[in-house]
C-alpha cells in the first residue's frame, strides 16, 4: 500500500457516481464501471474485478448508516486506469494481511486488487472519509 501523489488530471476522461452503501450499491458500481469502460473502449475484466472488490470493501468495512460511497474512474495520459472508491470511514484504513491471517469468508479482496494493480493505496478524503485507489496498467490482460 502506498500514498498517492496523483491529483486530478485535467482533460482526462473520467466518470464518478455516488452509490448507496449496500450490497446492491456495490453490484451497481461493478455494472456501471463495466458499461463506462466499454464506452471508453477499454477492456474491463481485471478493472471490473478491482471495482467490485473496492466497492464491496466500502460497503462491508467503510459503511456509516445514512452515508453513501463514491466510485470514480479516470483514464490517465499513459493509458492506465485509476479506480477510486471513497467511503465514510477514514478511521478504518485497509491493510493487506498475511494469507495465514485470512479467514474463509474474507481477507482476499485487497490481495486481488494488489495482484491486478500496478499500485494501490489509501488517501485521506474530506473528513471523515478515505479514498482507496488502484491504478491498472494499460492493456495488461484486461479482457
Amino acid at each position: 500500500m502506498e500514498k498517492s501523489a496523483l491529483c486530478a488530471t485535467p482533460n482526462a476522461p473520467h466518470f464518478a457516481v455516488q452509490l448507496s452503501s449496500t450490497r446492491r450499491g456495490a453490484r451497481l458500481a461493478r455494472l456501471l464501471a463495466e458499461r463506462q469502460l466499454a464506452d471508453w473502449g477499454v477492456p474491463s475484466g481485471e478493472a471490473v474485478q478491482v471495482v467490485a472488490e473496492l466497492a464491496a470493501n466500502a460497503v462491508l468495512h467503510g459503511r456509516v448508516p445514512g452515508r453513501d460511497f463514491r466510485l470514480a474512474l479516470r483514464l490517465l495520459p499513459d493509458g492506465a486506469l485509476r479506480v477510486e472508491v471513497t467511503d465514510a470511514r477514514g478511521d478504518r484504513v485497509p491493510r493487506l494481511h498475511s494469507p495465514a491471517a485470512e479467514d474463509g469468508e474474507g481477507g482476499r479482496g485487497l490481495r486481488i486488487v494488489a495482484a491486478y494493480a500496478d499500485r494501490w493505496g489509501v488517501d485521506e478524503g474530506p473528513a471523515p472519509a478515505k479514498i482507496v485507489w488502484a491504478e491498472l496498467p494499460p492493456g495488461r490482460g484486461r479482457t
